[in-house]
């Protein structure tokens, strides 16, 4: 071999072993991979907790018609106490349950067995440091109540515990009053999770015996986000209430909290309120009822809000959901859409340089994309493709359905796989079935092989219709891309993860981004057969109140970031699709604001002075409803990067999606749609089996635009396809109930007010501002102008 060629293969190599490392840098650092196991995983669960019965699906009433009952703990929790350990009303506990230390007290949980079941609890040395000595096990995660107060030091804004103060304590005007910074924080355990109350400190009182001379009477509870699968009970910290809200702890909100009410636990809805009610009532026994509270949180946070008012009037009396979604059930509808199109665009019909312009994705999938956004797995394909040639193809670009959805899918819907599982024993890991479903399986029901049923379901839907329709997209394209994509298999034929590669794989062996072993696929000749969701699983996740009808009373403030551009998941359309249920439901949605900023400004202190007028409205004049004492100046808006009122008004959002002039703020902040928008289903996407027409019939109706003709060309392939027919979005949800979900939408509580249902109305006349020094003392500060505030993201 001459040298020449020798450098030339010496290079190829050491390119090669580049991309390897590189690209197995980015799956440790950036990519989802398996955690490594915790010093305390759970070693035993309770006799029967991991068999897998079949089990009917829900088919109680509505939680908004069920009475709730009364509670039966005396609280307050005092400090040194435990809080109640089953649920009020939520249902038993379920098994296996990971916890671990509480991080402000720095305490394991209690021990409640000696039989090896739960997480082992160690004993600590003279010095109070964790040894290697099992002396118990905690299968319920008890924490005892305590409380900790920390101050905001004048050096460098940040919070130290009280006793580390050196003259820095930083000074903050509540109530016409100046004060300490010094937040009162407890901690502890309520229906097994962790629970948080933040206040300034009072006047005169001790850890045990709190006052509220320097709270300013309103109360916030924090709801957060994440996609969660339940089995866990979530950390807690300082950062998670007191940094997190220290603008508002400032101004003298009460902050309350529970991991309970953070998504990336679970997603079960009567769980987040059993442990809000309880969080509440431990407040309200401590400092007393506030003049209102509000919701704050976003993402999943902002789903329990919506459902929450929904389900539970009187538990919040406003809400301002940040980058929300009406439910997360519904969402699965066009999510679980996108790696079956992706791996279309990637491999099927990776060949055709149409797809590689990531951008050209979003005429199928809805959702938006770039060509100017790098991948966050493009290395990681660049080196996948040196081994298997079905990364050859990927997009130049991303698109939301890569950069916000991969891997998720897997977690709500796989039951052989969760990137936790090292928190478990092995059997316990091996044995448990994991997913959203799952963790929800009293709701869905479980069918006869022992898994929970879902309700993801795609018979009948034309993917790409609109596209089609519109001329972008061929009819050979069209057929092939239906034959396609079949949907995802049972679970019981469910395989383990390919893309979560660093879990004792080696890289990239059986590498898969699509998680295509676990679809159904096919093609013209042989048509994947598609997926045919559990009606029974449809029905009982509606009547428990896991789905947003759009049946709220309070006001609201629909607020987020414009994050479409950069790819995030939490898409500005979402709002709208909230709206539309709302309207749908109400007439109106008149007690609804939506607000969007660029992503450098949040405009949070704005939109809680603006509910603290709604409420003092309310107050005042009660007889008046929700819409009407809206305060004036109260409007649809959008802001820029610096915080300007881009602009505001009932028609600033107006758009496609309402088949209205484009509004101002819809021109700055454009809304994309999904890949069932685009099969023909509507905004509210709230559909999950659609009901199904004949080809013929749909043929009849025109749905194929200019290609009418083409597609009877092809009526065999058609029929072939779709055997029971395509869907017709202009029926409702064939696994909706029928009857009304809501019986007696009687008056609601709203401020310590018995307001009357407002509905079919158009709000009428907006409040006037009345005497300022009739009203209860408003918040303290000014509210900030339009030009100040602070940015970051929250949520």
């Amino acid at each position: 071999m001459s040298v020449w060629r020798a450098r030339i293969l010496s290079g190829s190599i050491l390119a090669v072993l580049a991309l390897l490392i590189a690209g197995g840098w980015i799956g440790y650092q950036k990519l989802p991979r398996i955690p490594g196991p915790p010093e305390a995983p759970v070693v035993g669960v309770p006799a029967g907790a991991l068999e897998h019965q079949p089990l009917t699906a829900y088919t109680g009433e509505h939680p908004r018609n069920i009475k709730r009952p009364a509670e039966y703990f005396p609280f307050p929790i005092v400090p040194g106490e435990i809080g109640p350990t089953e649920t009020l009303f939520a249902g038993p506990s379920t098994y296996p349950f990971y916890c671990g230390e509480n991080n402000i007290s720095h305490e394991q949980p209690l021990i409640d067995n000696q039989k090896g079941i739960g997480v082992p609890v160690f004993a600590l040395d003279e010095e109070g440091k964790r040894t290697k000595e099992i002396i118990g096990y905690s299968r319920d995660c008890s924490h005892t109540t305590r409380v900790t107060y920390f101050y905001r030091s004048v050096n460098d804004g940040e919070f130290y515990p009280l006793e580390e103060a050196k003259g820095d304590i930083d000074q903050v005007t509540v109530n016409g009053q100046s004060t300490d910074f010094i937040v009162r924080l407890e901690s502890g355990t309520i229906d097994r999770f962790f629970y948080a109350i933040a206040v300034l400190k009072g006047h005169g009182e001790t850890p045990d015996k709190p006052t509220a001379t320097n709270w300013n009477r309103r109360l916030i509870y924090q709801f957060r986000g994440g996609v969660g699968i339940g089995r866990r009970q979530g950390d807690i910290s300082k950062g998670d209430i007191i940094e997190r809200r220290a603008d508002q702890l400032a101004r003298g909100y009460g902050i309350v909290y529970s991991t309970a009410n953070q998504t990336s636990n679970h997603y079960n809805i009567w769980l987040a309120e059993d442990a809000a009610r309880r969080v509440k009532k431990q407040f309200v026994a401590l400092y007393g009822e506030p003049l209102y509270t509000v919701g704050v949180g976003g993402s999943g946070g902002a789903i329990q809000q919506y459902l929450l008012a929904q389900n539970a009037p009187g538990l919040l009396d406003a809400a301002i959901p940040i980058y929300s979604y009406p439910d997360m059930v519904s969402q699965t509808i066009y999510v679980f859409d996108c790696e079956p199109l992706e791996y279309f665009f990637d491999v099927v019909d990776g060949s055709n340089p149409r797809w590689q312009r990531a951008e050209e994705r979003s005429i199928i999938e809805g959702l938006s994309a770039s060509g100017n956004v790098k991948s966050r797995f493009h290395l990681l394909e660049s080196a996948a493709a040196l081994f298997d040639g079905r990364y050859r193809n990927v997009a130049e670009g991303a698109t939301e359905c890569t950069e916000g959805w991969r891997g998720l899918v897997p977690l709500i819907n796989n039951p052989r796989f969760v990137h936790f599982v090292k928190n478990y024993a092995d059997d316990i890991g091996q044995n448990t079935h994991w997913s959203h479903w799952e963790d929800l399986r009293q709701f869905y029901g479980v069918d006869d092989t022992g898994f929970a049923n879902s309700t993801w379901d795609n018979e009948g839907v034309q993917y790409g219709l609109g596209a089609l329709a519109q001329d972008k997209i061929s009819v050979d394209t069209f057929l092939r891309l239906n034959a396609t994509i079949g949907g995802w298999k049972a679970p019981i034929n469910q395989n383990d993860e390919r893309l979560w590669f660093l879990n004792g794989q080696l890289f990239p062996v059986q590498l898969s981004v699509w998680s295509d072993q676990n679809m159904n696929l096919g093609n013209l000749d042989s048509p994947a057969p598609r997926t045919r969701a559990s009606t029974e699983a449809i029905e009982g996740i509606y009547r428990s109140g896991h789905i947003f009808l759009g049946d709220v009373e309070i006001p609201i403030i629909d607020l987020r970031h414009y994050l479409d551009r950069d790819l995030n998941m939490h898409h500005a359309s979402a709002s709208f699709s909230a709206r539309e249920r709302i309207r749908n439901a109400r007439g109106h949605a008149d007690n609804q604001l939506i607000w969007v900023s660029n992503e450098h400004y949040m405009p949070l202190d704005e939109a809680l002075d603006t509910i603290d007028q709604w409420m003092l409205n309310i107050i005042d004049n009660p007889e008046a409803g929700v819409a009407a004492n809206r305060p004036k100046d109260a409007n649809d808006e959008c802001f820029d990067r610096e915080g300007n009122v881009i602009s505001a008004g009932p028609d600033v959002w107006n758009g496609a999606w309402n088949g209205k002039p484009t509004g101002e703020c819809m021109q700055q902040y454009p809304i994309y749609s999904t890949s069932r928008q685009v099969a023909g289903a509507p905004i509210t996407g709230d559909v999950f089996k659609c009901a199904l027409q004949p080809v013929k019939t749909a043929l009849v109706e025109g749905i194929y635009g200019e290609h009418t003709r083409d597609i009877a060309a092809h009526i065999e392939d058609m029929e072939r396809i779709f055997p029971t027919g395509v869907c017709n979005y202009n029926q409702p949800d064939l696994a909706r109930p029928k009857e009304a979900l809501i019986h007696d939408a009687g008056p609601v509580k709203i401020a310590g007010q018995m307001i009357e249902p407002d509905y079919r109305q158009l709000g009428g006349q907006l409040a006037t501002d009345g005497e300022e020094d009739e009203r209860p003392v408003p918040v303290s500060l000014p509210a900030k102008s339009a030009g100040q505030g602070g940015g970051g993201k929250s949520n």
